[in-house]
């Protein structure tokens, strides 16, 4: 039996020259946001290939297996739609293309090759999955898909719903508030940081289960204070200064909640 260490290390050792050759491409079209696209792609061939290798349950390794891999499909889609074709460099990227100038590259290529160790940490949950032997059907496995089809359903909402509003160039300079947006400045960041406590509940039967709660946790540390809130908002009051300062006045940050009356 291959020890689940050895497992994370193939995908180590498969994610770190992808993230290099697109460091390339990168490097060739100065736009770096195919990266986003590479990170859950590479999460969610990681996963599977996880569940293949591992021993548990194999019910419970098929039914994960087909939920991690409809959230890849559908958000690497989504990113490629969204951010590269016949778009330009997401602004995130820009900014840091600016920030670092003449050493944009080097420190492009760490970032990238950052992005390849978040994606062997971000498979964690899927390594214990794997090797749970506990038969599927518990109460916490019926949990666990129902909070993954509440969230991988609200993000998809919230998507579809700011690409409609986007679309309609009336709304041009001015800020979604219809929808999940408007009981929150940010639905689709906190439909996918929940999404990741469905795996929580379906390794609740495992020895290790504890250990998947580090994702969720690392994963709200980005979004509230790293790459996640704090560069769109900042990219937002750019383009749409006090029209988003008072939807930020009104509207919950991240957890959804009632708004406030805005004032002027």
């Amino acid at each position: 039996m291959m020890p689940a260490w050895l497992h994370l290390l193939i995908v180590a050792a498969v994610i770190a020259p992808v993230m290099a050759i697109l460091w390339e491409i990168q490097r060739r079209r100065r736009d770096a946001s195919l990266v986003d696209a590479g990170w859950s792609a590479g999460i969610g061939v990681g996963a599977v290939l996880l569940l293949i290798l591992g021993e548990g349950d194999a019910t419970r390794r098929v039914v994960v297996a087909c939920m991690v891999g409809l959230w890849s499909l559908r958000l690497t889609t989504h990113l490629v739609r969204d951010r590269l074709i016949g778009k330009p460099e997401d602004g995130r990227y820009r900014m840091l293309r600016e920030q670092w100038g003449a050493k944009a590259q080097p420190w492009f290529f760490v970032f990238f090759q950052f992005q390849a160790v978040l994606v062997v940490f971000f498979v964690l949950p899927f390594v214990v999955i794997a090797a749970t032997t506990a038969p599927f059907g518990a109460w916490y496995d019926w949990l666990g898909m129902g909070v993954w089809t509440l969230a991988i359903a609200g993000v998809a909402l919230a998507d579809h719903q700011l690409a409609r509003w986007r679309g309609d160039p009336a709304n041009h300079g001015r800020t979604c508030r219809g929808g999940l947006w408007r009981y929150s400045r940010h639905p689709n960041y906190f439909s996918e940081w929940l999404l990741w406590f469905a795996y929580v509940a379906l390794s609740a039967g495992g020895a290790w289960w504890a250990v998947t709660l580090s994702v969720p946790l690392v994963l709200l540390f980005l979004l509230l204070f790293v790459t996640g809130i704090p560069y769109t908002e900042k990219r937002a009051l750019a383009s749409r200064g006090d029209d988003y300062r008072a939807y930020q006045r009104a509207t919950s940050p991240f957890i959804p909640w009632f708004p406030r009356p805005e004032s002027p």
